[in-house]
């Protein structure tokens, strides 16, 4: 390497100016460096555009950056004046609502990505690549809506669509695995080997950000205590504990509910008296018998309550101070009011006071109101995500277990041993713990069966679900578990991988794959800028013929990759049902037809 000049450090006599230092070789090697003050091959972003931009467009949280790079350069919200999703589940049925819906979408897109690259990147995009990290269940529609900013507005080079479980699993150097993303819309489960996605085996539950959002909501209605501002500065106001009421529905905006879920909450151990059986022996003890719930059949569950409107609280829940009873189990007081005394009694988390704007009507110019927060609510809002028992809305930890039943017996083991676990959702401090934790009770052999209630039979075994999997237990390992449970019975894969991830955040390992897979030249299906002008080119040669709905997204459907439409491997069988057979009527059925 030729020695670089060097700065002169005082008033020396005038010489002949040097040169501009010459750019060396590495190692004899024809590649030349990017910069004289960079002693790498690669370009750096600020004087290159090799380095690719890599999007990762979540339906609430966008993350942006350059390929290369450790962490994004901007994270930010998609909607931030309101912290709603930009896009959800569901489309409208009828067709001019849904091009309304895909119109404003579209726009709306279009003001993110322009601020993606002229905000928080400074770069043009007409000289970068993009990677789209994509969720494998992402709307078709979405990704064309995406593909259309990107070319038509922004006139990107090519675009690669990745699938974002792939990414995360490479960004923790794997690529065998059982990767699950807790997002906001919904928690989806994919095994992956050898770097291929198994799509079929994919399994999700709308169990995810938005529930547990709507569920503390419900619960902050119902248990939560809110102080108005005091009536006047100068006289002596009553003490805060006689002027709580019950909270208003206007004080709970969408970024309150956000910041107190991701400052306040988290999750803790699973608690055994909230799953435990009535006992049947009248010799229990009392304590069994208090912290048994009543049946929950003529009220709501927890899970069902969180999808109700803040409009459908009903009044009989709302309570300003859960208070305990010896007499809980005698079914004279709801089902979710024994629940609240229940955490109420097995919590240690304090209560947290939250100064906030008070409702128009109390708005009497002395200061915010006092928005009290139970601890337990803190410590067992997240309790929605673990509940399961639903054909479609399985827990988070069955969503696992389901996974693991569809993938071949060969690779159970090493998808066991090989949990990720990503999203923002995962980032609730406790999460990973309790799940292995979940994972562990759900596979367990289920308890002894209940009497029978008719006279004379006996009572039906109770239903194993996961009998299969149950030597699994010693190889369940979770690569990204800050406190790893590994005990003497564990496997030696599980001893080796357990918490042996590097400490990515959960909400940021697909983004450091795509970083990863851009440095390395490697990704998903890259469509080019030509592919796309070419497709639509060809469609506008015939004026005449003007490109119907139907031409446009049947065009859009051959260049945009989905994994849903791709062909069947051979010798698969095909979907359609075949006509059954006619049998042909036997010889003696004939002789007695024609006698």
């Amino acid at each position: 390497m030729s020695a670089l000049t060097t700065t002169p450090r005082g008033k020396t006599a005038p010489t002949t100016p040097a040169a501009t230092p010459a750019t060396a070789r590495v190692a004899g090697s024809h590649i030349l460096q990017a910069s004289p003050h960079y002693t790498t091959t690669r370009r750096h972003s600020l004087y290159g555009t090799e380095d690719r931009v890599v999007v990762d467009p979540g339906s609430r949280i966008w993350k942006v950056g350059f390929s290369g790079e450790g962490r994004p350069r901007d994270v930010f919200y998609s909607d931030p004046t309101n912290a709603e999703p930009l896009w959800g589940l569901s489309r409208a049925s009828d067709a001019a609502i849904r091009a309304e819906q895909d119109r404003l979408l579209e726009i709306n897109i279009e003001k993110r990505m322009r601020l993606v690259f002229h905000e928080s990147l400074l770069t043009d995009p007409k000289s970068r690549k993009v990677i789209l990290v994509e969720h494998p269940l992402l709307p078709l529609h979405i990704k064309e809506i995406l593909a259309r900013v990107l070319f038509g507005n922004l006139q990107v080079p090519s675009i690669s669509f990745a699938p974002s479980h792939l990414l995360s699993l490479l960004s923790v150097g794997r690529i065998t695995g059982l990767v699950i993303d807790c997002g906001h819309l919904e928690t989806t489960a994919l095994p992956i080997f050898a770097a291929r996605p198994l799509f079929p085996h994919i399994r999700t539950t709308p169990l995810a950000g938005s529930r547990f959002t709507s569920h503390l909501r419900a619960l902050l209605l119902l248990f939560g205590k809110y102080a108005p501002p005091p009536t006047s500065l100068t006289v002596v106001n009553p003490p805060l504990a006689s002027r709580l009421t019950r909270v208003p529905q206007e004080i709970l905006t969408a970024s309150l509910v956000e910041d107190i879920k991701t400052r306040c909450c988290f999750v803790s151990s699973v608690l055994e008296a909230r799953h435990d059986t009535r006992p049947s022996s009248p010799m229990a003890s009392s304590a069994s018998e208090t912290d048994n719930l009543p049946e929950s059949d003529a009220a709501v569950s927890e899970s069902e309550f969180s999808r109700a409107s803040a409009s459908d609280v009903p009044e009989s829940f709302v309570s300003s101070q859960p208070e305990t009873s010896s007499d809980s189990g005698t079914g004279t007081e709801s089902y979710l009011q024994a629940v609240a005394n229940l955490y109420t009694r097995y919590s240690n988390a304090t209560d947290v006071q939250l100064r906030v704007v008070p409702p128009a009507s109390q708005q009497t110019g002395t200061g915010r109101g006092t928005l009290i927060v139970p601890g337990w609510i803190r410590e067992r809002a997240a309790e929605v995500l673990f509940e399961g028992g639903d054909v479609d809305e399985g827990s988070v930890a069955e969503v696992i277990l389901d996974a693991l039943l569809k993938v071949p017996l060969d690779l159970r083991t090493t998808m066991a041993s090989s949990i990720l676990v990503t999203g923002g959702t995962a980032m609730l401090p406790g999460f990973i713990p309790r799940l292995h934790a979940e994972l562990l009770r759900a596979i367990a052999p289920p308890g002894p069966p209940r009497q029978s209630s008719r006279r004379g039979r006996p009572a039906p075994p109770p239903y194993d679900r996961y009998a299969e999997l149950r030597p699994l237990i010693p190889h369940f390992a979770i690569l990204n578990n800050p406190s790893p449970q590994v005990s003497a019975s564990s496997s030696t894969r599980a001893k080796a991988n357990a918490g042996k991830a590097p400490a990515y955040s959960p909400a940021l390992m697909a983004w450091v794959g795509g970083s990863l897979a851009g440095a390395l030249k490697t990704g998903g299906m890259e469509i080019t800028r030509e592919k796309w002008d070419e497709a639509f080119s060809s469609q506008n040669d015939d004026d005449e013929a003007a490109i119907t709905a139907t031409d446009e997204e049947q065009l859009l459907k051959n260049i945009i990759p989905d994994w849903t439409r791709t062909p069947l491997p051979v010798g698969a069988p095909s979907a359609s049902v075949a006509p059954k057979p006619t049998l042909a009527p036997s010889p003696h059925a004939q002789a007695i037809v024609g006698a």
